[in-house]
């Protein structure tokens, strides 16, 4: 399977269908994630992150998967996500409104595995700007 079919799999199957199963599958153990200034370590993570999508967004679903660019190990890609956000995400409120929002990310594979990430995504502030301002 070429980098750019694998990637909307692991997509459809991880955030559409909430398939937490397929992490051992796409994913190498060491993965690392960095996002947010942060570096997220494991595969564990990557299981609780989407357990935490699909209780704070339920009814999340996958706009549209779109390859930007592949040399050697590595793809580029761009995900649309949308959904209602109905549950507290990481000290955002619940709002019960849709947010939608694109991520751009880079995959670096090791094998057929993806062993490392760079995620940009727009997720906390489309939260936050959902959210009600009392002046």
């Amino acid at each position: 399977m070429n980098k750019g079919k694998q990637i909307k799999y692991a997509v459809e199957q991880l955030i559409g269908q909430g398939n937490i199963d397929i992490v051992d599958v796409i994913f190498a153990s060491d993965y690392i994630a960095h996002a947010e200034n942060e570096e997220h370590k494991g595969q564990e993570f990557i299981k609780r992150f989407s357990k935490l999508l699909q209780i704070s967004i339920p009814d999340i679903c996958v706009l549209k998967v779109e390859s930007r660019f592949e040399e050697n190990n590595t793809i580029s890609w761009q995900r649309t996500l949308q959904g209602t956000h109905k549950e507290n995400m990481m000290g955002i409120p619940a709002s019960n409104k849709k947010v939608k929002w694109n991520e751009m990310i880079v995959s670096r594979f090791e094998g057929d595995k993806i062993a490392e990430e760079w995620i940009v995504s727009e997720l906390m502030g489309q939260l936050l700007l959902n959210q009600t301002v009392i002046k």
